[in-house]
């Protein structure tokens, strides 16, 4: 635990504080104590109600939670969900690495997927609900071994960003080899679930590590990172396909993937503005920088072409005119993110960024009542 002497320094400095300042305090110590000794007195404050990230002890006398706070002492509004600290204390890391906090991430994997499944649907059927769950599933997976990928690759650039740098890894609550052991834990559930898929899907989804591996490289040599973004997240789109029918319609699912990649640069570009000036500092680029005060004529582009690319792999199955009627939501929401949006404000960014669950929810309204029609 690094000897009664420190512990009684940190204890005795959140003590002092809470005095000081109320219930709940901010504390910063000294990083010639905290931080060479960070990885051993972690867990240990953590189950007395402290907890240690970039060297500053945050304590709440008020509940177990735990809130970092963000710029100006005002707190972070990306801190971990409540429900995280639910978890055993030595599991809260992982759960945070795997952003299990966070499940937008998930539900924007997770759509394409669902898409596909119930275009592949027979006309008058609801999508197989097994193959529902298992992409859920498989998209929670896949998502949270992303993320751990991207933290291990991204831990120096991390701790620079004010957005990221309390993830566990660039913070040093988690070691490179722990997330390196986590990886392989994720992988290996993750086979799990494509080993229930057709033999062609199983080739098919093992082709997309590859696109997962290199992804969190782009940022340093391109400024379209997220295009390949699109190019990952939006797999589902071939897979959910393939996994029902047994083999891929590229006149369907080749316009359903290309909407999902606009769409992706749509909601990514606006999520990569939180982060502008931190990225032009530590050198990374984004499509947010390349795009700068054009961004939304950009994105007006790229949005009418993933509506015009859903609506065409809609026409190519046949599908009933309910459909129709959600990819003129599906229009309307995007429109009105553009037209709102407000790219030098990072919360109204965050927002929007978050609103992208409900259109694939549109989306996949609209396909499931077009099938039904």
């Amino acid at each position: 635990m690094g000897g009664p002497g420190l512990w009684r320094r940190v204890v005795r400095s959140v003590a002092n504080s809470r005095r000081r300042g109320g219930s709940r305090n901010a504390v910063r110590a000294s990083d010639s104590i905290l931080w060479p000794q960070r990885q051993r007195i972690l867990s240990g404050i953590e189950s007395h109600g402290y907890v240690v990230r970039s060297s500053i002890v945050w304590y709440s006398s008020s509940s177990s939670r735990v809130e970092p706070l963000g710029k100006g002492g005002k707190q972070d509004d990306r801190s971990s969900a409540s429900w995280i600290k639910s978890f055993p204390p030595s599991l809260q890391p992982f759960a945070c690495l795997a952003r299990l906090d966070k499940p937008i991430g998930t539900w924007l994997l997770a759509w394409p997927c669902f898409w596909s499944i119930a275009l592949a649907a027979p006309a008058g059927s609801l999508p197989d609900l097994k193959m529902l769950a298992l992409f859920g599933t498989g998209a929670i997976l896949l998502r949270g071994a992303g993320c751990t990928v991207n933290d291990l690759l991204d831990r120096d650039i991390d701790g620079k960003v004010d957005r990221t740098k309390l993830r566990p890894i660039a913070s040093g609550a988690l070691s490179p080899a722990q997330g390196v052991g986590f990886l392989g834990c994720q992988l290996l559930l993750g086979l799990g679930i494509l080993l229930q898929l057709n033999d062609f899907s199983r080739i098919l989804g093992a082709s997309s590590l590859l696109l997962v591996g290199t992804y969190p490289l782009m940022k340093r040599w391109t400024f379209w990172p997220q295009a390949y973004l699109g190019l990952t997240f939006n797999w589902g789109a071939l897979l959910g396909w393939s996994a029902i029918q047994g083999s891929l319609n590229p006149a369907v699912v080749l316009p359903l993937y290309l909407s999902g990649i606009c769409w992706t640069l749509v909601y990514d570009t606006i999520y990569a503005h939180q982060d502008k000036e931190d990225d032009l500092k530590v050198g990374v680029k984004s499509t947010a920088l390349r795009f700068g005060d054009h961004t939304c004529l950009w994105l007006t582009g790229f949005s009418a072409a993933s509506v015009s690319f859903l609506a065409l792999a809609g026409y190519n199955t046949g599908i009933g005119w309910p459909f129709y009627g959600g990819v003129l939501g599906t229009a309307c929401h995007l429109a009105w993110q553009l037209q709102t949006l407000d790219i030098s404000n990072s919360d109204d960014c965050n927002r929007k960024f978050g609103s992208n669950k409900w259109l694939g929810a549109i989306v996949f309204g609209g396909i499931v009542l077009g099938k039904l029609q």
